[in-house]
Parts: C-alpha cells; sequence; structure tokens
C-alpha cells in the first residue's frame, strides 16, 4: 500500500491520527525502533552473545527486516480458543504446515505457535523462518471454564525445535498471577541462558476489572503497569492490547496511582494512550508490539492499519496479527500481514 492508499483507509480519523503531536512524553526520550536497534539497546545489557544474534535474526527477516519493526504472526488460538472455533472459517489451518507458509508468504519476521505445530514442523522450516514458542495456554476443557495459564512444555524443548524465541502469557491480576510470574520468570531465565530472546503476552484479567460498563482490561494504566511488570522479569519484548480507556486505577479504587498518570503523562488521544505503553516498556528499551485483536469481517483491514499506526507514532515496534489473518483466505491473509507492514515501511508515518 503507498501512504495515499493508508490516508485513505483511515478516513475521517487521518488527520488526528497522522498529525498528532505527543506532549506528554517527548519522542527525544524514547528509545525507538531502527536498524541498529540491537547494537544501541540490547549490546549493553547482561543479554549474552547467543541472545542478542537470535534477537537480530527476528529483526533480520521478512520484509520489515533492517527497519528495527517486527511483523509476527501468532496462532496459538487452537489452544487458547478451540481449534473448531479458530479454524472453521478456512480449516486447511487445522494443518500446522499452512501456518508456517502463511508466515512466510506474508513476510513476516516470526512465526509463533504451539510446541505440537512446530515441533511437527522443525527440521522442514526451522531455518527458514524464526520460531517463536508458545509456552504456556489456557486450555478451554474444563467445565466450567477456567482462566488460567499453564505450562505446555520445556524451554529446553522449545531449543531442541530450534526456536529464536520463547513467548508466554502471564494474567496479570488474576487469582493465579503469583504463580504464573514465578514461572514465567524461572522460564524466560533459562531461555536467556539457552540464547533464545523472550516475548511476554501482558494480558490483564480479572471480572473486578469491568465496572459500570466499562473495561478496564483495556486502560492505559493497567495494561502499562502490566508491561512495567512484564520488562522487569526481563521479557525482552511486551506483547500488550491496544489501550482504549483510561482511569482503571481510579475507577476500581484499588493499586496506587497519580493524578499526573491522567493528566501530564497521558490524554484521551490514541497515540498518547499507547505511548503511556511505550512509556512503561523502559521507554521502548523494550519493544512494545500490539495485537491485531478478534477478526469483525469487512473492518479488519480498516483496523489493523489503524492499530499499526497508532503503535508506530506511539514509539511501539509492531504488530503481531493472527485471527485476522488465518480466518480468512489465504491470498487476503497475505494481503492484511502486507498492508501492516507497509504502515511501518512508509517513511512519511513518523514517531509522533
Amino acid at each position: 500500500m503507498t501512504y495515499e492508499n493508508i490516508v485513505s483507509m483511515l478516513g475521517p480519523d487521518a488527520e488526528a491520527l497522522l498529525h498528532h503531536e505527543s506532549k506528554t512524553f517527548r519522542k527525544e526520550q524514547l528509545h525507538v525502533p531502527g536498524p541498529d536497534f540491537v547494537d544501541r539497546i540490547f549490546a549493553q545489557t547482561n543479554r549474552s552473545p547467543q541472545v542478542l544474534r537470535n534477537l537480530q535474526q527476528l529483526f533480520s527477516h521478512g520484509r520489515l527486516a533492517g527497519t528495527g519493526y517486527i511483523s509476527i504472526l501468532p496462532i496459538d488460538q487452537g489452544i487458547e480458543h478451540t481449534a473448531g472455533a479458530s479454524f472453521a472459517p478456512n480449516p486447511i489451518y487445522f494443518d500446522p504446515e499452512n501456518i508456517l507458509k502463511l508466515a512466510m508468504e506474508g513476510g513476516c519476521n516470526a512465526v509463533a505457535t504451539t510446541f505440537g505445530n512446530l515441533a511437527m514442523m522443525s527440521r522442514k522450516y526451522a531455518h527458514k523462518i524464526p520460531f517463536i514458542v508458545k509456552i504456556n495456554h489456557n486450555e478451554l476443557l474444563t467445565y466450567p471454564t477456567k482462566y488460567n495459564q499453564i505450562m505446555f512444555g520445556s524451554v529446553d524443548e522449545a531449543w531442541n525445535l530450534g526456536a529464536a524465541a520463547v513467548g508466554a502469557t502471564i494474567y496479570f491480576g488474576s487469582e493465579e498471577s503469583s504463580r504464573q510470574i514465578i514461572e514465567v520468570s524461572e522460564a524466560f531465565e533459562r531461555a536467556h541462558q539457552l540464547g533464545m530472546t523472550t516475548i511476554l503476552w501482558c494480558y490483564t484479567r480479572n471480572n473486578a476489572f469491568k465496572k459500570d460498563g466499562k473495561d478496564y482490561h483495556v486502560a492505559a494504566d493497567l495494561t502499562g503497569q502490566a508491561n512495567h511488570l512484564g520488562v522487569t522479569i526481563q521479557a525482552d519484548i511486551i506483547k500488550q492490547k491496544l489501550p482504549e480507556t483510561n482511569g482503571g486505577f481510579t475507577a476500581i479504587n484499588f493499586s496506587k496511582s497519580d493524578k499526573r498518570m491522567y493528566s501530564e503523562l497521558s490524554t484521551d488521544h490514541p497515540i498518547d494512550l499507547c505511548r503511556y505503553q511505550v512509556a512503561n516498556c523502559y521507554m521502548g528499551r523494550a519493544g512494545l508490539i500490539n495485537s491485531g485483536g478478534e477478526s469483525q469481517g469487512e473492518t479488519d483491514l480498516q483496523q489493523s492499519v489503524r492499530t499499526a499506526v497508532i503503535n508506530k507514532r506511539a514509539g511501539g515496534m509492531g504488530l503481531i496479527l493472527g485471527r485476522r489473518a488465518f480466518q480468512r483466505e489465504f491470498a487476503e491473509g497475505v494481503e492484511l500481514i502486507n498492508a501492516v507492514q507497509d504502515v511501518y515501511l512508509a517513511n512519511e508515518i513518523t514517531i509522533a
């Protein structure tokens, strides 16, 4: 897509999104993505040469290679949302080889999926596209339904599959979050020992986070703090939902907050809300990738481009987009992935 196509796709929001000047955290304060990101940021950390090599491998693959931005195809919904519900719109993805083919044809930096999917195809594809093994999941076969991330395999086995990275989810705010924090922090320590990059799905989950008809699971203050906990356990990259509101701490009346969080450090502009998430990732030293979300049908392309523009202008590192791509015909999925990547390739779209 050309820049003009992107402008057209944003419609009436184009002016507000493409020309917004953020006055919360100045762009000069951020560590923004770029071709030298590993040298500039991670080379001074405790990460080993093997971790730096695998992190650079992620940045050097696909259509966004050499930009410092990343586009990841995540397909773990066969466990997280049941295979039937996830793959019914396009049953070819019951076969894990088609997952890898979509990521490759789409020019993604990496593919993130399950132990089983990658184990089945490891020797054929481990050298062709970076693997991200999702090591824990919420299974949906328990009745009544529970929401609890549990380990599905070991970090050592992910390394044996040829993975460049491991990914995990923590449900911050849930009853099980303390156990999950301990499990994942230990897993990330082992992953770094073996030379793999670490990516954390920093999700909030608690029924009390919904109040008076508003869902604060996607509030900038709650998700920002989840990000800050994620980078504290040494996640190299943070995956987070795009914020849609703010003020969760004050509305629910828990934890601690400061009124400047909702005035000087953020506004109600979507780019400023997302920038607060970036700031909580050590000012961008750990990259923020936002999720594409569930498929809404005809508006998926427009919504995905909008999310990419917000993420990029906020100082984020890219998008991790799954259902909107694989729940449609293969060629259409590739087209959607490429359209999102085009936002990060467009020099006209800059940091706000």
